[in-house]
């Protein structure tokens, strides 16, 4: 079934208010506790890693609000479209939809929020494209919703990521790890040095 395509004046709107909801939730200051706390356990080597100088108490409340920014934008066009999920996966930054799954790990907290104000948060890996472009769909819409320019140590499009992959895939390859993180050539026999000073004091 075809959707129009809601205009970013009418889902930049809709944003602002289902943000404004999200935070006024009882919910929300636990949900934004867990998912900082949650940064640690998520990182891959292909999301946050892409920020430069990436610094994990620095850049997560930060990211955090894109993430849950990115929700809002998520929610007010799947409902202007008359529930089209294709259309509602925005395209985004990785680094920031990294953060989004973060944010969705906390699955009983979002129950509860999405279930009080009546919205249902979209994201789906089968639909996600990673070919976000500045200034295209996704910045017209988050413009509208009087948020500003977007932060641009975080959302980064498709070109610059790829570039940023490039270095990060001949960093990671330098020290055994290949395919961004997918295999290594680690046995984990050797000794770690605590491992060693270890059995060096027992001696």
């Amino acid at each position: 079934m075809d959707h129009t395509i809601p205009t970013p004046v009418e889902v930049g709107h809709r944003a602002g208010k289902i943000l404004d909801g999200i935070k006024a939730t009882e919910e929300f200051g636990r949900l934004e506790r867990s998912s900082k706390e949650y940064s640690d356990c998520w990182a891959t080597f292909t999301g946050y890693p892409l920020i430069a100088n990436w610094s994990l108490a620095a850049d997560t409340p930060p990211l955090f609000e894109e993430a849950i920014r990115v929700l809002a934008l998520k929610t007010a066009v799947f409902e202007l479209s008359d529930g089209d999920e294709q259309t509602a996966e925005l395209e985004i930054s990785a680094p920031v939809d990294e953060m989004v799954h973060a944010v969705l790990a906390q699955y009983t907290l979002c129950q509860a929020m999405t279930e009080k104000l009546g919205i249902r948060f979209i994201h789906m890996t089968d639909q996600e494209r990673f070919s976000y472009e500045i200034d295209g769909y996704t910045d017209q819409c988050y413009r509208a919703a009087g948020w500003g320019e977007p932060n641009r140590r975080y959302w980064l499009d498709r070109t610059e990521t790829g570039r940023r992959l490039d270095i990060l895939g001949a960093k990671y390859e330098s020290i055994g790890i290949q395919a961004e993180g997918r295999s290594h050539c680690f046995t984990f026999e050797k000794k770690t040095p605590v491992e060693a000073a270890a059995a060096i004091v027992a001696t």
